[in-house]
């Protein structure tokens, strides 16, 4: 009988730990943001969702036990994702044998219905800890705090958790209640003990920064699939590439007194993570291998997942070539940009909003840097490469706003300037705004005009931007409760007016947005 019992509780079955070594082989991707097809990147193209089958493929094939996982954001970004609402991606992500994936805050830009679509036609469980959708009867038993999985006859637990500020950053709704972040994750973690699993992944949405904190404060998490802040991390030899912002993995101090390994697979899959782990008897991590695996134009296509994404283009081919404006020089969009310093493609995006809004009187447009998704390179311009730029879906709102409010959200838009956040502001033709870094937050701001005199904090002004920002999301809530008129416009049409307005565009740095004591870059 002593044996039987022992014999049982190495297998786990009576609720202990398996307690048993293991090799994991972590295929991952985050931040893919409906990319169907391939990017440019440098000079080359990389991702794609038929090329990354190809890959997946290829080494679940010949890895140990493969775990197929993401870091969120499946959907927004492309016309692709306008078109189809995330429905696209999740066949592919079924084909492909994905087996668990965090919510990113993005996903719930259409509200929970499009996101519980989603999850209805996923072979994979969905996962967020720290949200309590048991309100939200579109969501309610559809989004789950963490799945356990059969991985090399092994009980395995993941764990999803998406960014703190998602109310701020998108459209969860009224019904879906974010929780205290690392006692989410502790509870979890402490659930899945319960059950035996001691092997223990966290899918995360919560971004380089935070998961490395996570990671120093929740006991027995093993590896973090990262996502959400776009981080390229491991050794590349591609001059493509831009420098990578830590190692693969990176290795954080757990405080069970094991290692977590962090990783995550860059932006839009022009990287495939690949990430082999050993686990020890005692279920830490003893060891790994690995480094994100470049999704080049070399790469076979899978043959089934070329042939649908023909099928899905075939309803908007026509849309997506057509040519709306001519940009004389290239509209810098990059990230590293946008949420930092001034960009064309940020002014373009002001200037039309204030256009667009002339008929209700304003005199200034706001558009924070979030809201700038990609950049438009030099020559004709075409619809898709617009919805590239503003594929949100937002309405253009007119805030009657006091200058002291205006002064007040250019200060939260600098604050936490060195974390390139979506909340940095970038403002229309006739205005400008210095900030000096050597200041501390919230005292940054030290000039703003309009129109070549001094912003007045007492007098009130007409300014567009959109929804979104409008109604306190990314922070701003000194918004709040100001007079505003909706105008209904949506962002993308906004943007492809003016450039039908404006055929042979130009755009210059005009010093709109002057940065005093950055550090050398």
């Amino acid at each position: 009988m002593k044996k039987t019992f022992a014999f049982l509780l190495t297998l786990g079955l009576l609720g202990g730990a398996s307690a048993a070594p293991l090799t994991v082989t972590v295929l991952h991707s985050d931040d893919l943001h409906g990319h169907l097809d391939p990017v440019k990147v440098g000079q080359n193209m990389y991702g794609g969702y038929a090329r990354q089958t190809t890959l997946i493929k290829k080494y679940s094939a010949e890895d140990v036990n493969p775990l197929i996982l993401s870091g969120g954001d499946t959907f927004q970004g492309t016309l692709f994702y306008n078109v189809y609402k995330g429905l696209a991606d999740v066949l592919f992500m079924n084909l492909m044998n994905y087996q668990a994936m965090a919510v990113g805050n993005h996903e719930f830009d259409d509200g929970p219905g499009a996101l519980a679509n989603f999850i209805d036609k996923a072979n994979f469980p969905v996962l967020a800890a720290n949200l309590d959708v048991s309100a939200e009867p579109l969501l309610k038993d559809r989004l789950k705090p963490y799945a356990v999985l059969n991985v090399g006859g092994q009980k395995v637990g993941v764990i999803g958790a998406v960014t703190p500020d998602l109310p701020q950053i998108s459209s969860p709704g009224p019904n879906v209640k974010v929780l205290e972040l690392m006692d989410s994750l502790k509870a979890s973690a402490e659930a899945l003990k319960a059950q035996g699993v001691d092997k223990i992944f966290l899918v995360s949405h919560l971004g380089y920064t935070l998961e490395q904190e996570v990671a120093r404060t929740v006991p027995g998490i093993d590896v973090i699939v990262g996502g959400h802040s776009h981080t390229l991390l491991g050794t590349f030899d591609n001059k493509d590439f831009p420098a990578s912002e830590g190692p693969y993995p990176t290795i954080v101090q757990n405080p069970d007194g094991n290692r977590t390994l962090l990783v995550a697979a860059w932006e839009w899959g022009k990287v495939l993570g690949r990430l082999k782990v050993n686990f020890g008897d005692t279920g830490a991590v003893e060891s790994w291998e690995g480094n994100p695996v470049p999704v080049t134009a070399d790469i076979a296509e899978d043959d089934t997942a070329r042939r649908m994404v023909a099928t899905l283009s075939v309803p908007i081919a026509n849309l997506r070539q057509q040519v709306i404006s001519t940009a004389a020089a290239p509209l810098n969009g990059n990230r590293e940009v946008v949420r930092q310093r001034e960009s064309t493609m940020a002014n373009v995006l002001a200037d039309a909003a204030l256009e667009a809004a002339a008929n209700a009187g304003a005199q200034l447009a706001f558009v924070n840097g979030g809201g700038v998704r990609a950049g438009i390179d030099a020559g004709p311009i075409t619809f898709e490469e617009a919805i590239t730029v503003q594929p949100f879906g937002n309405t253009l709102t007119v805030l009657t706003l006091t200058g002291a409010q205006i002064r007040a959200a250019l200060e939260h838009g600098v604050a936490t300037w060195s974390e390139n956040k979506g909340q940095f502001l970038h403002v229309s033709r006739g205005a400008s705004y210095t900030f000096d870094l050597t200041r501390p937050a919230g005292n940054r701001v030290t000039a703003v005009t309009l129109n070549g005199q001094p912003l007045s904090d007492p007098q009130t002004y007409k300014v567009a931007t959109n929804n979104f920002t409008a109604g306190g999301g990314d922070g701003f809530t000194m918004f709040k409760g100001a007079p505003s008129l909706s105008t209904g416009t949506l962002d993308i049409d906004i943007l492809v007016n003016y450039l039908k307005a404006h055929p042979n565009l130009s755009a210059q740095p005009e010093g709109r947005i002057v940065v005093v004591g950055a550090p050398a870059r």
